[in-house]
């Protein structure tokens, strides 16, 4: 059986830890990453150490970046009366291209998945707390439509209805351009739930 060096081994052992990376796909990395130029190589090493050096959480919403607080947290254009609570950056991102929605953001940094060993404590629950006050009018719950989204959904709504904020989740239903006949039971059922006016 044909075996690397120890390095590119070491490597590609490191990049099969990435999320999404199978072993196959980290080792055509790891080759790549060796047929690249050693200056190209340098700087791709810069740039992981760059952003492992500069890049944090911000102290307010736990959202990724350079500055605390975050460009979002310390706009004063922003609504300052509704938090949208996501599970991660890239959907915070998503959720902010929204026309209409201006208000903050809370990142939880994952949902709860008791099967991964991923409870309350392993995310930013606590944080989401600490910023209920009396000038928050409502908290839109946006965590993914599945089976762990949902049960995060229904935990951090029973821990705020209590604090006397209003709770919403996102509408769920179809996506535009999709078929009826193609859509489970469960989409349609959720769809017919949120229907609305014409």
């Amino acid at each position: 059986m044909f075996k690397s060096a120890a390095s590119v081994e070491r490597l590609a052992n490191r990049l099969a830890r990435l999320p999404g990376i199978g072993r196959k796909s980290a080792t055509r990395l790891a080759f790549h990453i060796l047929k690249l130029s050693r200056e190209e190589a340098l700087e791709l090493a810069d740039t992981i150490r760059e952003v492992k050096d500069k890049v944090g959480l911000c102290s307010i919403c736990c959202n990724i970046s350079e500055t605390d607080p975050c460009q979002i947290c310390s706009d004063p254009s922003r609504q300052t009366d509704v938090i949208c609570v996501v599970e991660e950056t890239a959907d915070a991102a998503a959720m902010d291209q929204i026309e209409g929605f201006k208000g903050r953001f809370h990142i939880l940094g994952g949902r709860l998945s008791p099967l991964d060993g991923i409870g309350p404590d392993d995310l930013k629950i606590k944080e989401l707390l600490a910023r209920i006050n009396d000038d928050l009018n409502e908290v839109v719950i946006a965590t993914n439509p599945n089976v762990e989204g949902e049960a995060t959904a229904i935990y951090l709504a029973q821990l705020l209805k209590p604090l006397g904020v209003k709770v919403t989740r996102i509408a769920r239903g179809l996506p535009v351009g999709s078929d009826l006949e193609y859509a489970d039971s469960i989409t349609l059922s959720r769809a017919m739930e949120g229907r609305q006016e014409l």
